[in-house]
């Protein structure tokens, strides 16, 4: 069978759920087959080819879940953060190149406006207010269509660089038909898991760990509206889930309401919870385990390996905190500098190789001549396999700032504040943060003559970038540490500051 989008949904049972949702009835499988088939057929009546590209700007939910599945399976979704700023969508549209932008009915995004200046087209959704969860309609047209190939596009994400430009990563129907497949087996998904996804489904966790694992094996994915934690263990109880995935952040607010409702919490009977996107604190990993009397499967995920490259195992098997397991999917190994594959224990760069890495950037020669050695793919970063060979992640060689799992390019943040009209010079790095493993400072220097607050940093910054972009930290100085070469010393800012030990 080819391994293409659309057959991780065929060959599931009709009759099973595939979606629920917390407004409408559930969505079977039949009907998500069904509904697959149609938005195919109605891009194609339409003149959009299954070689072009299709922006998603949507709010969590059903319609996101169902939307991502049925374009993904014709050609390619570029699924985009509904709170991007202006500017931030001007770029992306801009570098994406969609042949559509796709909104919910009535949608006032910004999105809107700054594709009708691209002149993009823009599709509202057609929904039917007792439909199941997930149904709609985009054209009244239809024609016959052309299922895409294994190495076509099937998704494409961007991912954020130590450059000014975030990187391109186009991900094909292989690319993710592999990953779901990987990631089912890993996790022993069956057709009785319901999983409750709280991730955002523009990142890879959400879109290939939750949705598309759990339909390649028949199983169900209750299509939450965000993470809220406070509804989280009402909704766990009503939709009975056995499983779900997060970053450390939201299972750390979890615990939060979960300590004070234990009962609750244990009577869910959870299969396992999984962890991933950022590393969890083994003090985090043990309280989870204790407190929903569960495993605690933490994960190693990227976007280039369309999401997971290695995995804590299931019991019998042993999950260790602070490790993020052995190889599920990719072939994995420990390189050095000088492109030598290194012995069991010693520390390097992690490379992987396999069906689920993508092919290489899009329109970026400079970074896949860096990114890739004979066949293997260069993640960035540090660790070692230890004498059992689970992976332990001890450091980063890129400056990425890993905020909860949102990965920041420092650099891009950079580009923003020095558009501000007071600043001569800004670089942003990032710290070490308890609830978030990272967050995001800089380190500000004011034109000459002129009078700088940190309120004037911080709202030109809100104007301008995505709330989680933000710097938390501002430090205004007369100059900023360089190294021999005069490249600006980002990894030492932190301790400069006192920020880290």
């Amino acid at each position: 069978m080819k391994k293409i989008i659309k057959n991780i949904i065929e060959d599931q049972d009709d009759n099973n759920i595939a979606l629920t949702s917390e407004s409408n009835e559930p969505l079977l499988y039949k009907d998500l087959k069904s509904l697959v088939s149609k938005i195919a057929s109605q891009l194609a009546g339409n003149g959009i080819s299954n070689k072009d590209r299709a922006a998603i700007v949507l709010p969590n939910g059903p319609f996101m879940a169902s939307s991502f599945l049925s374009i993904s399976s014709y050609m390619s979704a570029a699924p985009l953060n509904p709170s991007y700023k202006t500017d931030e969508y001007e770029f992306y549209l801009k570098d994406l190149n969609p042949k559509i932008v796709i909104v919910e009915p009535n949608s006032n995004n910004k999105v809107v406006e700054v594709a009708k200046n691209l002149n993009i087209p823009v599709c509202e959704m057609k929904i039917k207010k007792d439909d199941p969860s997930g149904l709609f309609n985009l054209f009244d047209i239809e024609s016959k269509y052309q299922l895409p190939e294994q190495n076509d596009e099937g998704l494409v994400l961007h991912t954020s660089g130590t450059t000014s430009r975030p990187k391109i990563v186009p991900l094909t129907n292989k690319n993710i038909y592999s990953s779901a497949e990987n990631i089912s087996k890993s996790l022993n998904l069956s057709e009785v898991d319901h999983c409750l996804n709280i991730m955002p489904l523009f990142h890879i966790h959400g879109l290939i760990a939750i949705l598309a694992a759990s339909i390649k094996s028949g199983a169900s994915v209750c299509t939450g509206n965000g993470f809220n934690a406070l509804k989280f263990l009402k909704l766990a109880k009503s939709e009975k889930i056995t499983w779900y995935s997060g970053v450390p952040t939201m299972h750390q607010a979890i615990l939060l309401r979960a300590e004070k409702n234990l009962e609750l919490a244990k009577n869910l009977n959870l299969r396992f919870i999984r962890s991933s996107s950022a590393s969890l604190p083994p003090a985090v990993f043990e309280k989870l385990n204790s407190v929903f009397g569960c495993s605690v499967i933490e994960a190693y995920g990227m976007t280039e390996a369309t999401h997971q490259m290695t995995s804590n195992p299931l019991p019998p098997k042993k999950q260790m905190p602070g490790f993020v397991g052995i190889p599920a999917g990719p072939e994995v190994c420990i390189m050095d500098e000088k492109d030598k594959i290194l012995n069991q224990g010693a520390t390097g760069e992690i490379c992987i190789k396999g069906d689920n890495v993508t092919l290489g950037y899009d329109n970026n020669p400079e970074a896949n001549k860096s990114s890739f050695t004979n066949g293997w793919f260069r993640t960035g970063d540090q660790g070692y396999f230890d004498q059992n060979g689970y992976l332990k992640i001890s450091g980063r060689l890129k400056e990425i700032i890993n905020k909860g799992g949102e990965k920041i390019s420092p650099l891009e943040v950079d580009n923003i504040l020095m558009d501000h009209p007071l600043i001569e010079q800004a670089v942003c790095f990032g710290y070490e943060d308890k609830m978030l493993g990272e967050d995001i400072a800089a380190a500000i220097i004011v034109k000459e003559g002129k009078n700088c607050s940190e309120s004037d940093v911080k709202n030109y910054a809100e104007e301008k970038l995505a709330k989680f972009k933000i710097p938390k930290k501002i430090f205004f100085v007369n100059e900023i540490p360089k190294g021999a070469t005069g490249k600006l010393q980002r990894n030492v800012l932190a301790k400069n500051f006192g920020l880290n030990n």
